[in-house]
C-alpha cells in the first residue's frame, strides 16, 4: 500500500505537471504563425499543442509548491497570461509583414490583386510575404526555436510566478512599437520606388500637357513594384527570420 500510495503521489505530481505546462504551451500555440492559423483545424491544434508539452515538459523540473487545488485558478491565469505574450510577441513579426505589404501594395497600385486568398483579405504583398515567411520559418525549424524561448521562459517567469502589470505594459508597448518601425522599414524600398515616380510623373505631365500621363503611368508602376518585389523580397524575408530569431534568442528582455 505504501509503494501504491507513492506510486498514486508520483503520478499526481506528473500530471499537475504537464497540465501547467500545457497551459503555458497551448496559449502560445494558438497565435503562432503557420501553427496557429485559422485554416488549421482546433484538433490540430491541440494535438501540435501536446506535442510541445510533451517535449517541453520534461526540461523543467516539477514543483510541489502550487500542488493543490486553490491554487489552480491563479496557475490557469499566469501560466496562459505568460503563454499568451510570448505567442502574441511572435505574431507581431506576422503583422509587421502584413502591414508592411499593405503599405507597399497602396505605394505601387497592388492593393486589391489576391486579395480574398485568405481568411482576412491581405493586399498581394503581404499575402505573398506572409506566406514566404511562414515557409521560410517552417523550413528554418520555427518549432525547434518556439521549444527552446518556451523552456527559457521558466528561467525568468517560473510556474506560477507573479507578473508585474508594469512590466507587462512596457513590454507590449516596445513590442507594438517595434512592429510598425519594422513594417517601415521593410516597406521603404517601395515607398522610394512611389516618390520617385509620383515626382518623375509630375515632371512628364508639367512638360507634355497633352500626354496621358495616367495610361502610362500605371503600368510602369505596377511593373516596377512586381519587378522590386522580385528584386527584395529573398533580402526582406531573410532579414525577418534573423530578427526573429534574435527575438526568441531573449523575448523576454523587459522582464529581466
Amino acid at each position: 500500500m505504501e509503494n501504491l500510495n507513492e506510486l498514486f503521489e508520483f503520478m499526481a505530481l506528473y500530471i499537475w505537471h504537464g497540465l501547467t505546462i500545457f497551459l503555458r504551451v497551448g496559449a502560445i500555440v494558438v497565435l503562432l504563425p503557420g501553427f496557429g492559423a485559422e485554416t488549421i483545424s482546433t484538433r490540430i491544434k491541440l494535438m501540435i499543442a501536446f506535442c510541445f508539452t510533451a517535449v517541453v515538459a520534461p526540461a523543467i523540473e516539477p514543483t510541489t509548491a502550487l500542488f493543490s487545488p486553490f491554487d489552480f485558478p491563479s496557475v490557469v491565469f499566469s501560466e496562459t497570461l505568460i503563454g499568451f505574450l510570448l505567442g502574441i510577441g511572435v505574431r507581431f513579426f506576422l503583422i509587421s509583414l502584413q502591414t508592411a505589404g499593405t503599405i507597399a501594395a497602396q505605394s505601387t497600385s497592388l492593393s486589391q490583386l489576391l486579395g480574398g486568398a485568405v481568411t482576412e483579405p491581405l493586399a498581394a504583398i503581404g499575402y505573398i510575404l506572409t506566406m514566404g515567411a511562414i515557409a521560410l520559418a517552417m523550413i528554418t525549424g520555427l518549432h525547434v526555436k518556439i521549444a527552446v524561448a518556451i523552456v527559457s521562459s521558466y528561467n525568468i517567469i517560473p510556474i506560477g510566478g507573479e507578473i508585474p502589470g508594469n512590466w507587462v505594459a512596457g513590454w507590449g508597448i516596445k513590442q507594438v512599437t517595434f512592429a510598425f518601425q519594422f513594417a517601415f522599414i521593410i516597406s521603404s524600398p517601395f515607398m522610394l520606388v512611389s516618390v520617385l515616380y509620383n515626382l518623375a510623373l509630375g515632371a512628364i505631365n508639367k512638360a507634355m500637357p497633352q500626354l496621358m500621363v495616367a495610361f502610362v503611368g500605371a503600368p510602369i508602376i505596377t511593373f516596377g513594384g512586381l519587378f522590386l518585389l522580385f528584386v527584395t523580397s529573398p533580402y526582406l524575408l531573410s532579414t525577418w527570420l534573423d530578427t526573429l530569431d534574435n527575438f526568441l534568442l531573449n523575448p523576454w528582455e523587459n522582464f529581466q
